[in-house]
């Protein structure tokens, strides 16, 4: 089997592939590949493993249905036509279930420093700005006791919520279609209606899915019913939030801070004035950047490519 990747791929992962026989193809420039571009190479292939890009749309598809299969490097598929994909028979992968501690690690970090406004900071130390120390200047809040929102309480707000629990006191409320019971025995998490998620969080974190039914969600009339001292934590997809409401609701006071290690649109532009905001921190999509992480990411990939290169079940097909 021939296999095109749209990404230098993480080495564990690589070497799984060519252990296991198959030719690879890596593309190794720094820019995203063309959508003539990847349909060129994926029809000299038998295989995508889908590692970053402009996305997999219904044109791409009907140009490629050749594909065994393709494997995507990320949890997340909302970047794929999967209704497409599903009418051509193409399947598709995913990789779930290892990078639920590392992106729960960068939602802590963005609250953390939202909180104590330290991105801002610490660009005041490289502006010389370190100087006359003010006690009543540049307070951050507390966090210790406070109420932290889940909104998509799934593996990622879970271990959010554990962290929050053991490292702050904080107290967990969530908004989910369904429970999670996991969370309530061992967090003490209570389910609460989307309503009073907004009112009763100090800060609200999202780790939900991209859909329909989330796309926007976060606009100005949902700001203005949270708490003027709320933080709102997006580690999960930019589109859920509008970025123009967000940006005037912290400058108006409807909430405290943010923030995001997802933007709307992505990538962010260097003059975004949420950049230049104390009480925001933003990062650059890198929830899942750790070494092992990437490379456990890389070897469930290669895994799905192996198992349709030997006609076996698809470990992680997705089933949208």
């Amino acid at each position: 089997m021939r296999v095109f990747i749209t990404r230098v791929l993480p080495p564990a992962g690589l070497e799984m592939l060519q252990r296991a026989g198959v030719a690879v193809t890596q593309w190794t420039e720094k820019r995203n590949l063309s959508p003539e571009e990847m349909v060129s190479y994926c029809q000299q292939h038998d295989a995508l493993l889908y590692a970053g890009g402009r996305g997999i749309d219904r044109t791409f598809l009907e140009q490629c249905r050749h594909l065994k299969v393709i494997s995507l490097l990320s949890v997340g598929y909302d970047y794929v036509d999967m209704k497409a994909a599903q009418e051509l028979g193409i399947p598709v992968t995913n990789t779930p279930g290892v990078l639920s501690a590392a992106t729960a690690d960068t939602a802590f970090l963005l609250m953390l420093a939202a909180s104590r406004k330290a991105f801002y900071m610490h660009q005041r130390i490289l502006n010389g700005e370190w100087g006359f120390s003010d006690p009543t200047a540049n307070l951050g809040i507390s966090l210790e006791g406070k109420t932290l929102g889940i909104w998509g309480l799934g593996n990622i707000g879970h271990v959010m919520a554990r962290r929050c629990v053991r490292a702050l006191d904080m107290k967990v409320i969530y908004h989910n279609r369904g429970r999670n019971a996991a969370a309530e025995k061992e967090l003490g998490a209570i389910r609460v209606s989307f309503d009073e998620l907004l009112q009763q969080s100090d800060v609200l974190s999202i780790h939900t899915a991209l859909t329909p039914e989330t796309k926007g969600r976060f606009n100005k009339e949902v700001f203005a019913r949270m708490k003027p001292n709320a933080i709102f934590i997006n580690a999960a997809r930019g589109g859920i939030h509008n970025e123009a409401d967000l940006i005037a609701a912290i400058n108006n006071g409807l909430i405290w801070g943010a923030g995001l290690d997802v933007t709307n649109p992505e990538p962010m532009q260097a003059d975004n004035p949420l950049l230049n905001m104390p009480t925001v921190a933003v990062l650059p999509h890198i929830g899942s950047a750790t070494v092992e992480t990437r490379n456990a990411m890389s070897c469930i990939a290669a895994q799905n490519i192996i198992a349709a290169m030997k006609g076996e079940p698809l470990p992680n097909l997705i089933r949208a």
